[in-house]
């Protein structure tokens, strides 16, 4: 499974800006002007983790492969965009296709990159943006309840169903909250709520754009913002764009020490991605060997299956078992020679939920 994240926001907040140092690309136009993203660009990461690299030296695996990130530039949302304002249609059908939301708001004052409301306010930005959003969902459910309630009233158990979800999903956008905050915690319920595909319902992650020399401890803008955060339950990551920019064009040697001077321990990039994953309750198994260490992405409570099935359908299909080292005993003890000398090798069924790290070895029938 990857990550897929849209990255949004108001024009010339530094959305294509960071879009282009995280992926190290020059795919999307940077440019001081509305609208200068006009389709969504597309840019796949290695995901950073540091346990992969330990792994493949343990193992002498010729070959290390990362699981891979995706983010989405999306063009610059303006008021009006539920009302197809600027590229609001557009925008609006983007973000619908992503699983969770980088929310860029702008906490730096430049007179030389002009704001489209003519001030800095990232709280306003904020709000800007989520009232464009949950506008285009109330229209949605609204339709959607509709006709689900003439089929209620018939006896259909899928319109019921149906309805019972919407509803306090319609009070909650009615309220100008968005339709998260009335996520269902029943299984089969949430599932139904996943259906519908609700721009607020989905994960957001605030990313803070300061300045330079904020970008290790923020500013009162960003603080602003991780009040707003706090008080949401909602992810914040203070970033500065310009600061990604240079080091995505730094040799990975020079990184380190570039990062250390301005008080960083790791790039925007790497912050990111990790609440990222704990936005969207991610995480990560190995599969190790001397032809090569991977890296694999599955969501959090997946069993030993639906792990095997990341790598191939086959896997899962034919799932015998899975022979499984923790991460930390396959480094404490040397390797998978190591750890079954120890007694730490396990073999794991089909209601084995797979944990962070572990390594793991698939049996299966085709």
């Amino acid at each position: 499974m990857g990550f897929n994240c849209g990255i949004v926001g108001l024009p010339n907040v530094g959305k294509s800006t960071l879009f282009n140092a995280l992926t190290a690309t020059a795919a999307a136009q940077a440019a001081n002007f509305p609208f200068c993203t006009i389709e969504p660009n597309v840019g796949r990461v290695a995901l950073p983790d540091e346990r992969l690299e330990i792994l493949a030296k343990i193992s002498k695996s010729a070959k290390i492969i990362p699981t891979q990130l995706e983010f989405v530039d999306i063009a610059g949302l303006v008021r009006g965009a539920s009302k197809g304002e600027g590229l609001g249609n557009q925008f609006l059908a983007n973000i619908r296709e992503v699983d969770a939301i980088v929310h860029v708001l702008r906490c730096f004052v430049d007179e030389n990159v002009t704001h489209v409301e003519g001030g800095i306010d990232p709280l306003r930005d904020a709000d800007t943006v989520d009232t464009e959003l949950m506008l285009a969902d109330l229209e949605s459910l609204e339709r959607r309840a509709d006709q689900n309630a003439k089929k209620a009233k018939s006896g259909d158990k899928d319109a019921k169903e149906m309805l019972a979800v919407v509803e306090p999903v319609l009070v909650a956008l009615r309220a100008g909250k968005a339709a998260r905050t009335a996520m269902p915690s029943d299984p089969a319920a949430k599932k139904i709520f996943t259906g519908l595909q609700l721009l607020t319902g989905k994960p957001v992650l605030y990313a803070c754009n300061v300045e330079e020399s904020s970008a290790a401890t923020g500013n009162a803008l960003s603080a602003k913002v991780a009040a707003k955060a706090k008080a949401e339950n909602a992810a914040m990551v203070v970033i500065s764009a310009a600061i990604e920019a240079e080091v995505s064009q730094l040799d990975p040697s020079e990184q380190k020490e570039f990062l250390e001077g301005l008080g960083l321990k790791e790039t925007g990039l790497s912050r990111v991605i990790h609440e990222g994953y704990a936005l969207l309750d991610l995480i990560t198994y190995f599969t190790v060997g001397p032809k090569e260490a991977r890296a694999w992405t599955i969501k959090k409570g997946t069993k030993a299956p639906g792990a095997a099935g990341v790598i191939h359908t086959d896997f899962e299909k034919g799932f015998i078992r899975s022979e499984t080292i923790a991460y930390k005993d396959y480094v404490a003890l040397g390797g998978e020679q190591g750890a079954k000398d120890a007694g730490k090798a396990r073999s794991e069924g089909k209601e084995y939920e797979v944990q962070d790290g572990d390594v793991l070895h698939f049996l299966f029938n085709v």
